[in-house]
């Protein structure tokens, strides 16, 4: 059975065009005119007749008539020069900023090495051990509020003891963190400014496939890179990007995101911010994905005002139930689970001491319901208990050994994960 098939909640040929067919009295020749800049999505062409005056005169509607500039290419603006991309990386670029995140790792060999004991029997050969080694991070994130409110990644500030932030200016600031979500991937920090360019946030509920979608950001060190492409689809869950112990549905896009895009924007074609940029599928080409704004904006505001964010927790891991899924298990016998549905959603595994364990869940059983929902994916139970209420009631209808029973689980607070220091 493939990992990436499980959550858990703790966590055609192509043809060319026909070619027109013109009055021998249109002339006999054709020019190819080449509008606009190359983007994401290809090259916009125009075929334009050409013919003599005498011509067009006489039979004015004979001919294939040019269509006005800016409706064969949105690249270009009313001048023809500047093209709509260009104006939002000039209005938006200086509210993305640069971040470097500095941490201290504790090293346990170090400590050996400066024994004492160990320097009697190695004496000056003994190499010295630094005893506090840092790690650094790069990233990227995006101003919210004038007086420097700035949203990024959580992996981007994770244990940092430094965060530094680095304008489009080259202004630096020294960055607090207010607080960040790892279940979410998103972290808020503030920085002492006033005046600060600010990105306009827009509304990523509205998001339809095929959209421009832009990405700017510091990937691989380069600062102010600049992206383009399309919004490829909406709803990913992040069982099938990859991440399962995320509790986001992303957005998938084809314009490039790599490492230190993390916790910049993508923006609509208004140059509004509709994502952060997060996270990449190894191995991929040409596929990004990126949080929902409403969703950052939603996990944002708590960590700001309370420094952390309380996601309800069941603790369980989970696969939906196909019938492959179910004959692979079957005929596994290190899979310890045997099933008779294809169809729910299985517990593979139940938490020690967690409230599914409590409560009574067991691996093998299979939902079939939450609270008289019907359920047939991992990621609606997931759905569904992210939007309870700590210590609520949940009651989940499960099918154990052929009979059905409900079982009421109160939900807890998801249990932080430590930091590897």
């Amino acid at each position: 059975m493939k990992s990436s098939a499980y959550n858990s909640d703790m966590s055609s040929n192509f043809s060319p065009p026909a070619k027109p067919r013109f009055p021998k009295s249109a002339g006999t020749y054709l020019a190819l005119i080449l509008l606009g800049a190359g983007a994401a999505t290809g090259i916009n062409y125009a075929l334009q007749a050409q013919a003599p005056r005498s011509a067009l005169e006489n039979n004015p509607t004979s001919l294939v008539q040019p269509a006005p500039r800016d409706s064969i290419s949105p690249l270009l603006g009313a001048s023809g020069g500047t093209n709509f991309i260009e104006t939002i990386v000039n209005q938006v670029g200086p509210a993305v900023v640069r971040i470097d995140a500095t941490r201290t790792v504790d090293n346990p060999m170090s400590g050996m090495f400066n024994d004492p004991f160990f320097r009697q029997f190695f004496g000056d050969q003994m190499p010295d051990m630094p005893s506090n080694p840092t790690e650094r991070g790069m990233g990227s994130g995006f101003i919210i509020s004038a007086d420097g409110r700035i949203i990024t990644n959580a992996h981007v500030v994770d244990g940092a003891d430094r965060v530094k932030v680095t304008l489009k200016d080259g202004r630096t600031f020294d960055g607090q963190v207010l607080g960040a979500d790892t279940v979410t991937d998103v972290a808020v920090i503030q920085v002492e400014g006033a005046d600060l360019p600010t990105v306009e946030l827009g509304n990523s509920d509205q998001l339809r496939p095929g959209q421009w979608a832009i990405a700017i950001g510091n990937p691989l060190g380069l600062d102010n890179t600049v992206t383009a492409g399309i919004i490829s689809a909406t709803g990913r869950s992040s069982g099938e990007v990859g991440v399962p112990d995320k509790r986001v549905n992303f957005i998938q896009t084809d314009a490039a995101i790599n490492p230190g895009n993390s916790g910049g924007p993508l923006l609509n074609d208004q140059g509004q911010v509709i994502g952060m940029n997060t996270a990449i599928i190894q191995g991929a080409q040409s596929i990004g994905f990126a949080i929902p704004i409403n969703r950052v904006q939603q996990i944002a505001e708590q960590l700001a005002t309370q420094g952390k964010v309380d996601h309800p927790y069941l603790g369980i891991q989970m696969v939906t139930l196909t019938p492959e899924v179910k004959q692979d298990l079957n005929s596994n016998p290190n899979s310890g689970l045997t099933v008779d549905q294809e169809q729910g959603v299985l517990i593979a595994r139940v938490m020690p001491d967690s409230p599914a364990d409590k409560a009574g869940l067991r691996a093998g059983d299979v939902i079939q319901q939450i609270d008289n929902q019907p359920v047939t994916q991992a990621d609606e139970v997931q759905s569904i208990v992210e939007a309870s209420s700590l210590n609520g009631r949940l009651n989940v209808q499960v099918i154990r050994n052929g009979q059905t029973e409900t079982i009421t689980v109160r939900p807890g607070a998801f249990p932080a994960q430590p930091r590897d220091r």
